[in-house]
């Protein structure tokens, strides 16, 4: 194929930006390296048991509309179950629950969070006083919150150290993959605004029904039928640029020619691929290696017979932030995922000292239950997992396209990574691959998803863009 708009990079982002392509009738080659789709967000088979594993648990949020909107294109929508109600941790009692119920925003919550037994009514309503105060503050405060952690704006508004371990820490490094003394306080605004105050529906949780990796197998036939293709197990050697145009993509097996490129690869990855002369035609290449990555990790645990009935727990306060609950698989061994994020101190650790951290912690959150020795231990390290959003980080982060006037014009950037007013999450991968497509199809605008509608009591306390 002569003159190929070509997706590097097989993941979310580029999936999304191939499958906006495909839609919009733009014949598309996506190259992968890996033998999978999917990117960090994928499923692999363990070679010691043979099953299928999801790398690390990924959740869809209800205020994720782009992503939802790429799982429609996809046709995936009814593989998503959907989670209303959340239970945290509070031995030796039974879990809090904190769920959505039938007021409006911003206080669906408000029944269930003025219940939860372990917090005091004082914490409870420093943390209500904090809530009410970033919502005063407006979408527009990210803008002015981007060079100090959210921990020193918590403080501000009164939050102590109980407060952030109960609440806040919990929220923050699950959704940010960094703890509250890292992050940026624009991205950890923008997680409690979208995610717990604009809309009642925005904090309902999304889990795959099977592996992540099923969720992407109709995306070959999509791209085939608009002219392209998928090509996994093909490794992008080089882009090679004749002077504001790249021209050519080199592969371990042959030159593509190209008519226009989304590199939608992690930043230190692409900076490879650019060399020193792209880079230095393209500023939104030149501080690639100025980004900073954050760890995940992931362990699954099979156990001789099950000791829970709950879908999920939160632990806070523990180093193990988070389990979901498989259920029984086709061997009769009961599955518990376990979710440590920002997880830097673990990355030492065999899957032994791994495994025994991560069954403290589930035998701490439930005292009561009968937790016998896994008989099978699955670890995933993800070290560069996503990008780390500490302060300053969005001077670093790249539009899709290149500006007016200058740049690589037919070069477009896509990775959760890139600029897109999100944290690293699935979200912010598909609205970057759309910004992408919407740039190689020569849009205005980014061809993004309209975001849920801020409710109405909440746009007059504040939250208005």
């Amino acid at each position: 194929m002569s003159a190929a708009t070509v997706v590097v990079g097989g993941g979310i982002a580029g999936l999304a930006a191939a499958i906006r392509l495909a839609d919009a009738g733009r014949p598309v080659v996506v190259l992968e390296t890996r033998p999978r789709l999917g990117g960090r967000a994928t499923s692999f088979e363990d070679p010691r048991s043979g099953r299928l594993l999801d790398n690390c648990q990924h959740v869809v949020l209800g205020c994720c509309t782009n992503l939802l909107d790429f799982y429609e294109r996809l046709g995936v929508l009814d593989e998503i179950e959907w989670h209303r109600r959340f239970f945290w941790a509070n031995p030796p009692h039974p879990p809090d629950r904190l769920a959505i119920g039938g007021l409006p925003a911003p206080l669906h919550l408000a029944a269930d969070f003025l219940r939860q037994r372990r917090l005091t009514w004082s914490e409870r309503r420093r943390i209500a006083s904090a809530l009410r105060r970033m919502l005063a503050m407006g979408r527009s405060a990210r803008l002015r919150e981007t060079d100090r952690p959210f921990a020193d704006l918590l403080a501000e508004l009164g939050q102590g150290p109980r407060e952030l371990e109960q609440f806040w820490s919990p929220i923050i490094v699950s959704a940010c993959n960094l703890d509250v003394d890292d992050v940026a306080s624009s991205v950890a605004l923008q997680v409690v605004q979208e995610g717990f105050l604009a809309h009642p529906f925005a904090a309902a949780m999304g889990l795959a029904k099977g592996s992540l990796l099923s969720l992407y197998d109709p995306a070959t036939r999509i791209l085939r039928e608009a002219g392209g293709e998928i090509r996994t197990g093909v490794s992008v050697k080089s882009l090679v640029h004749e002077g504001d145009r790249i021209r050519r993509v080199v592969t371990d097996e042959g030159v593509i020619d190209c008519a226009a490129v989304v590199a939608a690869v992690p930043p230190d990855r692409l900076a490879k691929l650019c060399g020193s002369s792209l880079r230095d035609v393209d500023a939104r290449l030149s501080r690639l290696d100025s980004i900073e990555f954050s760890p995940i990790l992931g362990v699954h645990l099979f156990f001789e017979r099950p000791f829970t009935d709950l879908p999920h727990l939160v632990l806070p306060g523990r180093p193990t932030q988070w389990i979901f609950v498989k259920g029984v698989d086709g061997t009769g061994r009961f599955h518990v995922h376990a979710v440590v994020s920002a997880a830097f101190d673990w990355m030492s650790l065999d899957e032994a000292a791994i495994a025994e951290r991560v069954l403290e912690d589930l035998r701490w959150a439930m005292p009561d239950a009968t937790i016998d020795d896994p008989v099978e231990v699955r670890s995933v390290k993800e070290k560069r997992a996503t990008f780390a959003a500490r302060p300053g980080i969005d001077r670093l982060r790249p539009a899709a396209r290149s500006p007016v006037g200058g740049g690589i014009r037919n070069l477009h950037l896509a990775g959760d990574w890139c600029r897109t007013g999100w944290p690293a999450t699935m979200e912010g991968a598909v609205r970057s691959g759309y910004a992408a497509a919407a740039a190689v199809l020569g849009q205005e605008d980014d061809g993004l998803v309209d975001d849920l509608p801020t409710a109405r009591l909440s746009a007059l306390l504040g939250l208005t863009r």
